[in-house]
């Protein structure tokens, strides 16, 4: 298995890569053209990236099989294309949560104790023990988290222990869910806002997510709330949240960005980094030691998992519902052609295949066959592939709708 690496990569990742016969090619620096061009001039069959952008070109580019996204979100990826061509998109999701739970938490504290202004003011020799005295604590605050996933969660864990009441909302938390969190469920992400002290953000960037907050959630907030972003920056509508730290005191923790720079060092032009009340890091939520090393243990098991058996962990892209209407079961001896003889029988009525599976009795004397059809066979197409195979023992049809 060719493996073309195109970020920078833990060496215990590279060196399990090894371990299990992988080609690696290791180009940490690739992108746009020469991402398309590497694709093709290696022949790789599983491209590796964090923060590069697959294109639809580099995706056509060789004889790729599998993309990994050593991260949790993919929307760097073009997974439509990948679908359309039938490249199976992946992630490592979770791996990253302590980190950027951390962090999240780290942004707190920095923007209750303005720690960044305390080293500031330090370093130009000036020292204002009077005015950086003032803090509010976080201990009884109420934290409102939006998304709660597996970062979300290691959020509240930590929540609890500062002594925070915490609230929460997310399309997936039931009743019961937030209740063996510790966390009371809201109904809507403005009820978070209005009821928080601090409100954290840790949702996917997704259709349904992108400028998810904006003008109104903001608008609901507290006079001098603390925002923080640790997930994807373009879930926030940018100018509302400009807007709110203008007319509402807002003081925003952000790790995200509307306007990141595409390459690890660059001029950082976006105006929001001159606001007296933001306080940002570069987007390095998941970049410890800790969560690198755990991410790169995954995408070697994603891997090999793939080289092993064929399958994907984690894909992100396969169709939720098949187009399937109806399924065809088929109890056959274990015979070479009987298989070859119902695909030919259903071709002929034109009838398209959307999945299947095999299964082998004990002895491998006997097997199943599911087989999930785009429309249902004629009766005389079913006699027909009963008459034209001895080795069929039965034939049956499910409607799956």
């Amino acid at each position: 298995m060719r493996v073309l690496i195109a970020d920078k990569f833990e060496q215990s990742g590279l060196e399990g890569l090894k371990n299990i016969k992988c080609e690696v090619d290791y180009q940490p620096d690739l992108k746009d053209a020469s991402l398309v061009a590497a694709v093709k001039d290696t022949n790789a069959n599983v491209l590796v990236v964090r923060s590069t952008k697959v294109t639809e070109d580099a995706l056509a580019a060789g004889n790729l099989k599998l993309v990994v996204r050593a991260g949790a979100g993919y929307n760097t990826i073009d997974v439509a294309a990948a679908s359309r061509r039938g490249i199976y998109v992946s992630n490592c999701p979770g791996k990253n949560a302590v980190a950027v739970a951390e962090l999240a938490f780290a942004l707190m504290l920095a923007l209750d104790r303005r720690i960044a202004d305390n080293v500031i003011t330090l370093r130009n020799g000036q020292w204002n023990k009077k005015e950086f005295s003032k803090a509010r604590g976080l201990y009884g605050r109420t934290l409102g988290i939006i998304g709660v996933g597996g970062i979300g969660r290691e959020v509240i864990t930590r929540a609890h222990s500062f002594g925070m009441a915490v609230v929460a909302w997310s399309r997936s938390l039931t009743k019961e869910e937030a209740t063996r969190l510790g966390v009371s469920q809201m109904r809507s992400i403005n009820e978070v806002a209005e009821i928080s002290d601090i409100v954290s953000i840790h949702l996917a960037l997704k259709d349904d997510t992108r400028g998810l907050i904006g003008k109104e959630f903001f608008d609901s907030m507290r006079e001098g709330a603390f925002f923080i972003n640790t997930s994807r920056g373009e879930v926030v509508n940018q100018e509302a949240l400009v807007e709110a730290m203008h007319t509402r005191g807002i003081r925003a923790g952000l790790d995200v960005f509307a306007n990141e720079p595409t390459t690890a060092q660059a001029d950082f032009t976006d105006a929001i980094k001159d606001e007296p009340n933001l306080y940002g890091t570069h987007h390095i939520g998941a970049s410890t030691d800790q969560a690198q090393e755990a991410i790169a243990a995954e995408t070697v098991r994603i891997i090999r998992e793939f080289m092993q058996t064929g399958e994907v962990p984690n894909v992100v892209n396969l169709a939720a519902q098949s187009p399937a209407t109806h399924a065809l079961t088929v109890r056959h001896r274990d015979r070479p052609g009987v298989l070859a003889s119902v695909l030919e029988g259903l071709k002929n009525e034109n009838i398209n295949v959307q999945e299947m599976e095999n299964i082998i009795f004990a002895g491998a004397e006997a097997a199943v066959a599911r087989i999930n059809l785009d429309r249902a066979p004629s009766d005389d197409t079913l006699k027909n592939l009963q008459a034209a195979n001895e080795d069929i023992i039965e034939l049956g049809l499910l409607n799956l709708h």
